[in-house]
């Protein structure tokens, strides 16, 4: 009788561990699905907010080169023309985030520097245990009591 109990009980554990190692999979999985949407949110909301930089801005990049070219056209000094050379490089580069291939560029190089680079990437000190987070807990807290 107690054979046939344990076998029983042995079973449904076997089950319940099943279970348990399924559950955690599906969780892990939909926590990484939640990250990668929120990551794709936030990537959206950047381009977003390049495109409508660049409306004011090519706003008055234009209102500006053609102010500047009147005015050196005018008075005949070139000078006024050098302030249009890094307001082009800020047009060229919002630009090229906005409705380029920047953002590709820029994965591309970090891919990159993921596969070739690594040791640049390595934390001070390693990584971060939960004995070195007890340890620096353990020296800030002047009521820690030690059993």
């Amino acid at each position: 009788m107690g054979f046939i109990f344990s076998k029983s009980m042995n079973e449904n554990m076997k089950n319940q561990q099943e279970f348990m190692l399924m559950n955690a999979r599906l969780q892990l999985e939909r926590q990484l699905m939640m990250q990668n949407e929120m990551r794709e949110r936030q990537m959206a909301l950047q381009i977003a907010w390049s495109r409508e930089f660049l409306k004011y801005f090519g706003t008055f990049f234009g209102i500006a080169a053609i102010s500047l070219t009147a005015g050196a056209i005018r008075r005949k000094k070139p000078a006024f023309l050098f302030p249009i050379i890094p307001l082009g490089f800020v047009f060229t580069y919002q630009y090229d985030l906005g409705y380029g291939t920047l953002l590709q560029r820029m994965k591309g190089e970090a891919e990159n520097i993921l596969e070739t680079e690594k040791s640049k990437l390595q934390l001070p000190k390693g990584m971060i245990t939960f004995e070195s987070l007890e340890k620096a807990r353990r020296e800030q807290s002047k009521f820690f009591v030690d059993k």
